[in-house]
């Protein structure tokens, strides 16, 4: 069904129905209506007064009409000029502007996010390549390591030891109903950070407001959640302004049954077709975690699925300026993390699925290098689970120069978490053994990146092919100018969450992430290589998610994993119309 299409209010009574805000149920016809009608601003009551005013949902501050003043007893509690949203945008931007520490741009986005949540939105979307550091990577870091220091104001639900047996009272206590997407985090591995416990809250809260900015899902819709099992960070557990539990991280049987008991809650409380995202767990949880709920939930790793998606994205992508395919390549990855084993098995099932060859075979392109050095057959039983089937028949080698000189990769891929491990005489190698390098630095934050876009494009010459995690400036190299394509993530998930919202989905598999892969690369232009980017530019972002839910929604219903049915003729279409719009509603 169209999400807005006219409908009767027996249809709402009788069922969840898509709405043009994001695809829940509209009870007060605010997203169904059109943006020339008028909407009653519903709180308990009719909302009047400060009661309106300081409701983010509905504040629209000096944008008030002296009609709208006079109804709803407003008229002297503001200065009596009435001021356009946009006005109001170009005078917050103009302010964040002012700041030179990118932390007090967060800190008064955030204030303005609690404030007017439709102004909040309207900002980040007209803005995003300039506001999106600030929401997120690499600015979020530093908020999460200050977040005890900064924080005001609950913007999330913290769920913790304290309330095991009674998680799902917990989730009631939510004042939403209609969620569709939750984003959690233990905090056990913040970005590069490493544990900052209860303090991850900046994680999900900065996820969900893309997935409105960029997805067009219903802020009404998102919930953020982070799951307080302890911290072993000593720094935090004697920190005076630390929000958290002040004790040691639960571990084994304790930790998985209370993850448990949140999974089942949240299955009761919201129903089948709820998102969960898992985002920031350490390895040995997010892998778990995945593989045991994958087949029950509807749940997803960004760190092991989006990053694989958007990383295969910029390489299809890349292939067009290299005139190459996937299999022709040999890959070689600095990290065997999450993200690392990750993207090395989205890559293995693409040219599985290009050359009908068994997967087991096309791993056999891919090395990895950890710790110890590079994972190899010899190394097999001392291996965590998820390095294992990367261990190949190779003699032991120890460092990434030596392996890059052994292996000869035609790719170099860091997902370490560790910076300025792409050393000069690693990229000379690469430039050595190929006319164009394909380097994609991906930790983050910033200062994490294996190594910077300047050093990447410096020590080839100007012959790489270069990405990175984090955002670099232009580079001038031989008066050449480069812009380093950014593998964000963000491209990603909010059209990947939006697809499955749209379509109904009950599960997430591979192939959807393949598809919004190959839907982010087609969208990748000749103008776009001629920069030496990979990826399209984030002004068009809403355009690229729209088609990413697009093939991700066309993927579930082939796969017979959707559940909103009949299938829609035109999905570009329905995923443009269930975006959330964030222009200010004209108020009866």
């Amino acid at each position: 069904m169209s999400c807005n299409s006219t409908q009767t209010s027996e249809d709402y009574v009788s069922e969840n129905r898509s709405g043009v805000g994001g695809g829940i149920s509209d009870v007060y016809g605010e997203d169904s209506a059109t943006l020339d009608q008028l909407v009653t601003p519903w709180v308990t009551s009719v909302a009047s007064g400060y009661t309106l005013m300081r409701d983010p949902r509905y504040n629209k501050g000096l944008a008030f009409t002296d009609k709208e003043r006079d109804a709803h007893y407003i008229t002297g509690l503001l200065p009596p000029v009435v001021l356009s949203q946009e006005v109001q945008e170009k005078k917050v931007m103009h302010n964040l502007r002012q700041y030179t520490v990118p932390l007090q741009r967060y800190v008064a986005l955030m204030d303005l996010q609690e404030r007017n949540e439709r102004l909040f939105y309207k900002l980040l979307i007209d803005n995003v390549e300039e506001l999106l550091p600030v929401v997120y990577t690499p600015t979020v870091g530093e908020a999460c390591q200050k977040y005890g220091s900064i924080y005001r104001r609950p913007q999330g639900l913290y769920i913790s030891l304290k309330e095991k047996g009674k998680i799902l009272e917990v989730l009631k206590n939510w004042p939403q109903r209609g969620i569709q997407v939750i984003v959690v985090t233990d905090g056990e591995r913040i970005l590069g950070l490493g544990d900052l416990g209860c303090q991850g809250m900046g994680i999900p809260v900065g996820k969900l407001s893309l997935y409105t900015a960029l997805g067009g899902i219903r802020p009404s819709a998102c919930l953020p959640i982070t799951i307080d099992v302890g911290t072993n960070n000593e720094k935090l557990l004697n920190d005076e302004f630390y929000i958290g539990l002040k004790q040691k991280r639960a571990t084994g049987e304790e930790y998985a049954e209370f993850l448990h008991e949140f999974m089942c809650a949240v299955k009761q409380n919201y129903g089948e077709k709820i998102l969960v995202q898992f985002e920031d767990f350490a390895n040995h949880h997010a892998f778990e975690l995945l593989s045991k709920y994958s087949s029950s939930h509807l749940v997803f790793n960004d760190d092991i699925q989006g990053t694989a998606s958007v990383v295969l994205a910029g390489l299809i992508a890349a292939q067009k300026v290299l005139g190459k395919s996937l299999s022709d390549h040999t890959f070689l990855f600095l990290g065997a993390g999450e993200a690392g084993t990750g993207i090395a098995e989205l890559i293995a099932l693409k040219i599985s699925r290009e050359t009908g060859k068994p997967i087991d075979e096309t791993r056999k392109k891919i090395w990895l290098v950890d710790s110890k050095g590079l994972i190899v057959s010899s190394r097999k039983e001392s291996l965590q689970h998820f390095k294992q089937p990367w261990a190949h028949e190779h003699e032991p080698v120890k460092e990434l120069l030596g392996a890059v000189n052994s292996i000869k990769p035609t790719v170099l891929i860091g997902t370490s978490g560790v910076g300025k491990t792409f050393t000069k005489e690693v990229v000379e190698a690469m430039a050595t053994l190929n006319k164009t390098p394909l380097i994609l630095a991906l930790s983050n934050p910033t200062s994490q990146a294996e190594c910077t876009a300047e050093e990447a494009y410096t020590w080839t010459k100007g012959r790489a092919i270069f990405g990175s995690g984090s955002p670099f400036d232009p580079v001038e190299y031989d008066g050449k100018t480069f812009i380093p394509g950014q593998a964000n993530n963000c491209y990603i998930f909010p059209g990947l969450g939006l697809g499955l919202i749209m379509s109904g989905a009950i599960r997430v598999r591979d192939d959807m992430l393949l598809a919004a892969s190959e839907s982010l690369a087609s969208q990748v232009t000749e103008e776009d290589f001629a920069k030496g980017l990979i990826y399209p530019p984030f002004a068009n972002i809403r355009k690229i998610s729209a088609n990413i839910a697009a093939s991700v929604g066309a993927k579930t219903y082939e796969l017979g994993l959707a559940s909103n049915l009949p299938r829609p003729k035109d999905l570009v279409k329905m995923a443009e119309s269930c975006m959330y719009s964030p222009v200010y509603r004209n108020f009866r």
